[in-house]
């Protein structure tokens, strides 16, 4: 393990979250807001004890090889969250750094899971910063490193697929440095091309803004009680729109750049992720349709919740809560599935779902006629034993640590239902829950709120970076 290595480039990565978290302190100082000194102290504190750490392991190699990049990305974000926190307790608006650990946790791994009763007595600059950090942790801090980093080895591709959820992340082109600014440069578009169609429906430009900073990251953080429901249909239509095109993969707007078309439109994977979005938005349409009596609404809210909480985003615009049990069940095992590989979507993925399916009709296949030869192919390609293996090993895993949450969990006085849906909420980086969950999680003790912040990690880390680093076999030597 080239430790100096490690450290360096955690400290470069401290140092760039200290000059993005000027951008909140410039909305501070517009709105004459005092938070203003407590992100700059702490934009200076992060600074310095980057710089510091950049300095001392500066003579080291940049060959990034998996070791690295798994112990780059883990302490990257715990260390972008440690220090994240800190503006929300010097300013004295989340006093308890618990809380605003957890707060900034849930926004960088785009949980959007909050603590605050009422959100609205946050100023405009830390509400900003919250939602920034949906933004940052979307597409990933370190592939924006990568991005713009002068120096960095092809090697680096360790850390792409380190932090990139799904199955598997590979080159759109030919250098690690130029795909990752292929995906920010599509990113980057996809957000002010949201935020200027919600300047047309007639929303402020602060608000735009940190929803589209939001719905971009897939997170969920918004900056009013009411939430989403308390803007116009059209705003809600479009911000329908743009979290169902951040669930889908990446790589297919690549594809659709250089005008190959029809790779994206034979997409399995696509085509899966739009399926079980219009199963499910139909059957909560007609399940709903009752109690609320206006069919327009229903589909608007039926087919906005689907997509809320299948691309993880965990927007709202009506009381699920109160929905029948069908249409909650539908939007538990949707929290399950999550989006496209490759997207900035939490959950599952709908890769290895497919990939799921797949491998239990071959099960079923071999049983019948056994001496044939049975093999799984996914977007058109065979896809090999290993890649199975390491499909149906995640998914062991993943719901292993979903259960031992939620054990966890149920030492907190909140029911089955509740502590269910906020252990599967936290892994899968979606934010609401259901029974007393579903607004907020400030009731939630001390160590159960230690607990979700490190399953929200894990979940968006996809388990085995943060796991492999912090295991006692994992070794920092030279």
């Amino acid at each position: 393990m080239n430790y100096k290595m490690v450290f360096g480039t955690v400290g470069r990565v401290l140092a760039v979250e200290s000059v993005l978290m000027l951008l909140p302190a410039i909305v501070s100082l517009l709105y004459n807001e005092s938070a203003i000194w407590a992100i700059l102290v702490t934009a200076g504190v992060t600074f310095l004890f980057g710089a510091l750490l950049s300095m001392l392991c500066r003579k080291s190699s940049s060959v990034i090889y998996a070791k690295e990049g798994f112990a780059i990305v883990a302490l990257s974000w715990i260390l972008m969250s440690v220090f994240g926190a800190l503006p929300f307790v010097l300013s004295g608006e989340i006093p308890n750094y618990i809380d605003a650990y957890f707060e900034i946790v849930s926004g960088f791994t785009t949980t959007g899971a909050t603590i605050l009763r009422d959100v609205e007595i946050i100023s405009k600059g830390l509400l900003f910063w919250r939602s920034f950090s949906h933004w940052i942790g979307g597409m990933g801090v370190l592939v924006f490193i990568m991005a713009i980093m002068p120096k960095i080895s092809d090697r680096s591709m360790h850390i792409l697929r380190a932090e990139m959820p799904g199955h598997s992340v590979g080159k759109l082109v030919p250098k690690a440095k130029s795909t990752a600014r292929i995906l920010y440069l599509i990113y980057i578009v996809m957000t002010i091309v949201q935020m200027i169609l919600l300047l047309c429906g007639g929303m402020s430009l602060f608000d735009s803004t940190v929803i589209s900073l939001g719905t971009a990251g897939t997170g969920g953080f918004t900056v009013t009680n009411a939430g989403i429901g308390g803007y116009s249909a059209y705003c809600q239509w479009i911000i329908l729109v743009f979290m169902f095109l951040y669930g889908i993969n990446f790589n297919l707007y690549y594809m659709l750049l250089i005008k190959k078309a029809k790779s994206v439109f034979k997409s399995e994977e696509l085509w899966s992720y739009v399926g079980i979005l219009s199963v499910s938005t139909v059957i909560i349409t007609i399940n709903t349709l009752s109690s609320t009596g206006v069919l327009s609404d229903t589909v608007r809210h039926s087919a906005f919740q689907s997509v809320a909480f299948m691309t993880t985003t965990g927007f709202s615009t009506a009381n699920f809560n109160d929905w029948p049990s069908l249409s909650k069940a539908l939007l538990l095992i949707l929290m399950f599935l999550g989006g496209c590989g490759g997207s900035t979507a939490g959950g599952l993925k709908i890769s290895r779902f497919v990939l799921m399916c797949k491998l239990i009709s071959r099960e079923f296949r071999k049983m019948l006629h056994p001496t044939s030869v049975h093999t799984v192919r996914f977007e058109g390609k065979q896809v090999d034993e290993k890649t199975l293996s390491s499909v149906t090993t995640y998914f062991a895993l993943y719901m292993l640590c979903i259960f031992v949450v939620f054990i966890a969990l149920s030492f907190e006085p909140f029911g089955l239902e509740t502590n269910f849906s906020v252990a599967v909420s936290s892994f899968n980086n979606i934010g609401p829950g259901f029974g007393s969950a579903a607004s907020h999680w400030g009731d939630y003790s001390a160590v159960s709120k230690l607990i979700l912040s490190f399953s929200m990690l894990l979940g968006r880390l996809e388990i085995f970076p943060l796991l492999i680093t912090l295991s006692p076999t994992f070794k920092y030597k030279k």
